[in-house]
């Protein structure tokens, strides 16, 4: 077993005397096998992201051009089987069959070589050349595993390639490997799983009625497994591609043999410790591993808590603290550079130029730069946890709690994440792989108070409540986490009922990660925002400015403020009047605005802004406006990064509307009940 490194140059030049044929290679394998960090050592910063066709599953692919040949790699989903339990197994096999790649890599954890063969007797069905990379060796060695390359490859039948991605140990033999297989010239004589004995008859019954029936590029003997199985996807559709007569003879046999399922599966069992009897030998029993001592706090129901509440403590303690400073150098340096630069330019142009090209433009392309720092150190944080192999056990600590409200263990990170900004917890969404509970993550993390809330929250709280504004903060911020609970248990019993799904999760060994694949990560996760979300935010900003800055030279002239004066009667159901209410539309733009929109609205009427709005506005009214402020509408920014992880604009107006209906509901009921107490009327 020999992993030696050896470097993958993607940009090495084309040899000018062989250009052999363009390969292109599905990369295969179940969670947590190091697939991402073999896809970034091979496509680099040419990876892709973006959506499987029609679906809402991640898609990324990249090229690489190696020792004068292009390869072309597309990642697949991270699966268990190739049944058609999930999105994420329909694909990986609709890709196989309908796009024919032509060889697929499978990675598997060399620790959990059994576990992960189950995808290889599958894979080993369907008409692609397979070569196998055994991943994290090293990892394995250290836990007391070890295999034997030479006697699982001529067990198995196809190359198998022992690595340690994380040291680029291995990636080339296995790309050399899979060009070889695929140019046939490398021999290629799986040894493939046969259904056990007892219904081979039967296997071989269903499969002659399917004969010269199934689509073309589906295996008949796959197609026939798949009805043994009881795979729905192709039991509802194999009616449309057979003859009644067939049709009904198969269901007759599948009516017979329900159990065949059971000799499907313990046949692929059978095969899998036949194949690593011989290659692995596993540690003596007693034996101890670091995987073993750290877990023993790390998924400890009290430790383990106090672990993750004091990573997650240090991950937004660096997010904010080192990216923090740097938003506010690109705020002074960058932007306000760019719009002193940009104002000396367009000196003689029409005010409305200006005004448009830098208080709407520049101000909504601004956002976007200065959120670059958070999104990527809270990306490197992100894939540093879970390149380690801690990821998991996050989830699977923080899973009973999460779970009550119909969310996933992983939900928690973004979520936690939210007190500091929403953008990149919704960002952060996409380490859950149910789509249910990654949409009930992102529709709830509106209502974690995110910093700007949380400045908004200091400085008017003082102003309204100087007598108690602790108090008054405290139940705030503890009324947001209470209707983010509610908003929970309610989405989750009426939307998301029916779509739960069990917690299943990987639990990898630990090991080092790999800073190349932590890089990359961030950069493209980064870049994909940058990318879709840039749009919707320089477009939402310019249209706020003409809202605020026409028809008059004052906000309070402008078609804001009128639309303002329209909501009155509505909002002093509420207690607010038209400015509380332009106050609050303003927030749109960022939460810090509505402080902006006061100062601007207010100071005119002399005095300080504390003193004014203790005049004008009853605690009633400001109760309310607190509470209409801490549940409306999240940023333009967060709204675009709803939109970028749901790619769905139904879903990003659901998230809004929902907001604004909390906002309104909670807001009603406080200013209610605090008139009740006897805080006042309407404001002034």
């Amino acid at each position: 077993m020999n992993a030696h490194p050896q470097a993958l140059d993607p940009l090495q030049a084309a040899s000018p005397r062989a250009l052999p044929r363009r390969l292109v290679i599905g990369l295969a394998g179940q969670p947590n096998v190091g697939k991402s960090t073999v896809f970034s050592i091979l496509t680099g910063l040419t990876a892709e992201v973006g959506n499987w066709p029609g679906r809402t599953v991640e898609r990324r692919e990249g090229s690489a051009r190696i020792a004068g040949r292009e390869f072309h790699v597309v990642d697949l989903p991270g699966t268990y089987s190739l049944t058609s339990n999930s999105e994420e197994e329909r694909i990986a096999r609709e890709f196989i069959l309908g796009e024919r790649p032509d060889v697929i890599i499978m990675l598997a954890d060399a620790a959990a070589l059994e576990r992960n063969l189950y995808l290889l007797a599958e894979l080993l069905l369907l008409p692609i050349p397979v070569v196998l990379g055994v991943n994290m060796v090293d990892v394995a060695r250290r836990e007391g595993v070890e295999f034997d390359a030479h006697v699982l490859e001529a067990a198995l039948g196809l190359p198998v390639v022992p690595m340690v991605a994380s040291r680029n140990q291995g990636v080339a033999e296995l790309l050399e490997a899979a060009a070889a297989v695929a140019d046939g010239r490398r021999e290629y004589a799986p040894d493939r799983p046969e259904i056990a004995p007892a219904h081979q008859e039967v296997y071989e019954q269903v499969r002659g009625l399917v004969a010269g029936a199934v689509p073309q590029g589906i295996p008949e003997r796959w197609a026939a497994l798949k009805l043994l199985e009881g795979d729905r996807e192709v039991t509802e559709n194999a009616p449309g591609w057979l003859a009644p007569e067939a049709w009904a003879g198969v269901q007759e046999l599948l009516r017979a043999h329900e159990d065949a399922v059971l000799d499907v599966a313990g046949a692929r069992y059978e095969w899998i410790g036949r194949m690593v009897r011989a290659a692995v030998r596993r540690p003596k029993l007693g034996q101890v591993s670091f995987t073993d001592r750290f877990d023993r706090i790390a998924t400890h129901p009290g430790w383990g808590l106090a672990l993750l509440l004091a990573v997650f403590g240090l991950v937004f303690w660096v997010t904010f603290s080192v990216a923090g400073p740097l938003q506010g150098w690109l705020e002074e340096a960058v932007v306000a550079r760019a719009a002193a630069g940009l104002g000396a330019v367009l000196g003689g142009a029409p005010a409305w130029v200006q005004g448009l090209v830098i208080d709407g433009l520049l101000a909504g392309a601004g956002i976007v730069v200065t959120f670059v720092p958070i999104l990527f150190v809270f990306y490197l944080a992100l894939g540093f946890l879970e390149d380690t192999g801690y990821q998991s056990r996050m989830a699977y600590v923080m899973d009973r709690f999460m779970h009550r409200i119909g969310l996933h263990g992983k939900s928690f990170l973004p979520l936690f994440l939210g007190f500091g900004c929403n953008v990149p917890a919704v960002m952060g969404s996409r380490v859950i792989e149910s789509r249910p509970a990654r949409l009930l993550t992102i529709m709830l993390t509106p209502f974690v108070p995110c910093s700007a809330r949380l400045v908004v929250l200091a400085f008017l709280v003082p102003l309204f409540f100087p007598g108690s504004p602790t108090l008054v903060a405290w139940g705030l911020v503890v009324g947001n986490l209470a209707v983010l609970v509610l908003v929970g248990v309610v989405l989750d019993r009426f939307v998301f009922r029916r779509e739960r799904l069990a917690f299943v999760m990987e639990m990898p060994l630990y090991h080092v990660p790999n800073p190349r694949t932590i890089l990359v990560f961030a950069a493209t996760n980064v870049w994909t925002f940058v990318k879709r979300a840039a749009t919707v935010i320089v477009v939402v900003s310019m249209v706020i400015w003409v809202l605020v800055s026409y028809p008059g030279d004052a906000v309070d002239d402008s078609y804001l403020a009128m639309f303002g004066r329209a909501l009155e009667p509505a909002g002093s159901v509420l207690g607010l009047d038209w400015r509380l209410i332009v106050a609050t539309l303003s927030s749109f733009v960022a939460k810090e605005n509505s402080i902006a929109a006061l100062g601007i609205i207010f100071g005119s009427d002399g005095g300080t802004l504390g003193e004014t709005l203790a005049l004008m506005i009853t605690p009633a009214a400001a109760l309310s406006f607190l509470v209409v402020n801490m549940l409306f509408v999240p940023c333009v920014a967060t709204v675009a990064a709803i939109r970028v992880e749901t790619r769905s604009w139904g879903w990003t107006l659901a998230s809004t509307a929902l907001m604004l209906g909390s906002a309104l509901f909670f807001g009603l009921l406080v200013y209610r009940g605090a008139l009740l107490l006897g805080l006042g009327g309407g404001g002034a």
